[in-house]
């Protein structure tokens, strides 16, 4: 086996035992007691993974823990930052809500039958083949963008640098403070496709480069991704590309849908890239800075 994967960690005890004896020879644990342990972790240990208990951000402090997690969350968009469930009690809710305004999208339940099982599939598959996907789109996306606008580049690039996955034209609308039919209209006007086949796309890119792994199933790369069920990505694929999972799988690795997404996305619409301007809707590019 290779390298076990780096985790920091916030939680109670118990929590502590369990995910000791579940991650046996998968993680590389280090149990921590605040919130600024792990930030130290993060910034030095090559942590790939964070989990965050609900218990522990419950209570007096729960707004200064939002904001340095919240820190955690966009300063290092490739960890992996999970809050974990095991007990609900009376501030429960506004710890689950604090995590959500810290920017935490994946949360696992683990008073479910599967819930330890889904922490460890979701850890591994997410800090393993996306970081390194991500990694490569942004790297070659900056190359095929060298001639658009400033605003362009920021807004395509976010798709592969946003801390989890942007799963919606809302969700991206959000990330620059806009509308969702704004955004929309904007790219009508350009002759553009759709932003939603961007946000479509750029998840499969993600989910080709996952599945890649025969060891990933399917059930595995939904969780990751962020989809509302297997149903739910079945019907993306075959909306989108036309394709069934198992051809999906066969054919597109990681790469090869990065490829995909670059040339049908990207370069054929080079020209019209050039100078638009998505997020202020105005032509012509600032320096950058």
């Amino acid at each position: 086996m290779g390298e076990c994967l780096r985790v920091s960690t916030m939680l109670t005890m118990r929590e502590r035992q369990r995910i000791d004896a579940v991650g046996a020879g998968v993680y590389d644990i280090l149990h921590r007691d605040s919130i600024d342990d792990v930030l130290c972790d993060v910034r030095s240990c090559r942590v790939r993974g964070v989990v965050l208990s609900v218990a522990r951000c419950e209570g007096p402090g729960l707004l200064s823990v939002e904001r340095r997690i919240a820190g955690l969350v966009r300063g290092f968009p490739l960890v992996t930052t999970v809050s974990l469930l095991t007990d609900v009690g009376g501030a429960t809710p506004a710890a689950m809500l604090s995590l959500g305004r810290s920017g935490v999208r994946l949360i696992v339940d683990t008073r479910s039958l599967d819930g330890w099982r889904r922490l460890r599939d979701l850890l591994t598959v997410r800090s393993g083949a996306v970081p390194a996907i991500e990694a490569l789109a942004v790297t070659q996306l900056t190359v095929d963008l060298q001639g658009a606008s400033w605003d362009c580049r920021r807004l395509l690039l976010g798709l592969f640098t946003a801390s989890g996955t942007v799963a919606t034209v809302g969700e991206l609308a959000r990330m620059f403070a806009l509308f969702p039919t704004t955004l929309i209209s904007r790219f009508r006007r350009r002759a553009l496709p759709s932003p939603k086949i961007y946000v479509a796309w750029a998840r499969f890119v993600r989910a080709a480069a996952l599945l890649e792994d025969p060891a990933v199933s399917l059930a595995a790369t939904v969780t990751a991704l962020e989809y509302s069920s297997s149903q739910s990505f079945t019907r993306h694929l075959r909306l989108y590309l036309g394709l069934t999972v198992p051809r999906f799988r066969e054919t597109l690795t990681g790469a090869g849908m990065l490829a995909r997404f670059r040339e049908e996305l990207v370069l054929q619409h080079r020209a019209r890239l050039e100078d638009f301007r998505p997020i202020d809707g105005h032509h012509g590019s600032p320096p950058d800075s």
